[in-house]
């Protein structure tokens, strides 16, 4: 058994014995999302609402207008304490903005759990529930790397963000993907100030389709020669990809992403995406909830136990063209284990 596979099972095993042992017919919660249009967070959504009915918890949802909107998810913590929920679920857009909330929450007695981006400093939140993000990056920068071979050292790429608020998952990705294709990093915590020359540059997406075809058309503008893409989720790899049809390229540019949504894995499978790091939006929130109505009837905060300062909820690399010496699995297990 592969040291992933293993990593699958185990939080598999964690959501099992972190359960509540009854009903929690008392208990309010509250999921604080980045959007309610992105498929992940409409699956992290689904997942949470799924088991909070199986478990009997009240969940009310929030979600911000769009990627970046802080101040509607002050407004979400602030209805929540006042609404007397046991506990916070929350992406949260500005991981260090949103930090004053949490902490006021905290101080009225609500469990704050971190859902997929960890706050900074991590520990403003109670726990976090994430994909190791840098990870996810990492298995797409090595992937890239090794089906590039010997054209990894003339590589031209392209980074496509998600945008400028620094350190968060987008960093985490970008850096990731930068350390497996083999490229020294300057402050982790950060993209931007690398001095690579096969970096062409970085613009920033939203995470959509528009914004990732804009993003791919100024890069191009700027090195018209790049062949490889890297994109901080398959929303923004489609929009790169339609900006490198556009000019006759999209079968000489390899792109890879991060996510694992459905339409995503559909599009490594159709050639559009050539490798994409798997996530489980669903285990993140289901665990969540499981750890609220925990808390709400044994005051119990468990920790993570394999060293991490976060709860690792998975990832797994999908492609259809492997590569020796890093595990993946194929669309077909891909589109078993999708989303949205």
């Amino acid at each position: 058994m592969t040291t992933k596979t293993r990593t699958l099972l185990g939080v598999a095993a964690l959501v099992v014995s972190t359960a509540a042992p009854a009903l929690a017919q008392d208990v309010s919660a509250c999921l604080i999302t980045k959007t309610d249009t992105n498929p992940f967070f409409v699956k992290m959504k689904e997942g949470a609402m799924a088991k909070a009915r199986e478990m009997g918890v009240n969940l009310k949802t929030y979600a911000g207008r769009i990627d970046g909107d802080h101040e509607s998810q002050v407004a979400a913590v602030e209805a929540c304490i006042a609404d007397g929920a046991k506990g916070i679920l929350i992406t949260a857009s500005d991981t260090k903005a949103i930090v004053n909330s949490v902490q006021a929450a905290r101080d009225a007695g609500l469990l704050v759990i971190a859902l997929d981006t960890p706050l900074d400093p991590i520990d403003a939140a109670d726990m976090t529930f994430a994909t190791d993000n840098f990870q996810a990056g990492e298995l797409i920068g090595q992937w890239a790397k090794a089906t590039m071979g010997d054209g990894a050292a003339d590589a031209k790429i392209a980074m496509l963000n998600l945008g400028i608020s620094q350190p968060s998952v987008d960093v985490l990705r970008n850096q990731g993907f930068l350390q497996g294709f083999g490229i020294d990093l300057g402050d982790p915590a950060k993209w931007g100030d690398e001095t690579d020359p096969r970096i062409v540059g970085h613009e920033v997406t939203s995470g959509n389709e528009e914004g990732g075809l804009n993003a791919m058309e100024a890069l191009l503008a700027k090195d018209p020669g790049i062949n490889v893409v890297y994109t901080i989720n398959e929303p923004a790899a489609a929009g790169a990809y339609e900006a490198l049809k556009a000019i006759g390229r999209e079968n000489d540019v390899l792109i890879v992403s991060v996510d694992g949504g459905c339409p995503g894995i559909a599009n490594v499978k159709d050639g559009v995406i050539g490798a994409t790091s798997q996530q489980y939006p669903l285990m993140m929130a289901s665990m969540g909830i499981e750890a609220i109505a925990r808390y709400a009837a044994e005051g119990e905060k468990p920790a993570p136990t394999d060293g991490k300062d976060f709860f690792d909820t998975g990832v797994m690399l999908v492609t259809d063209k492997p590569v020796p010496g890093i595990e993946s699995i194929d669309t077909a297990k891909g589109t078993e284990m999708c989303w949205g």
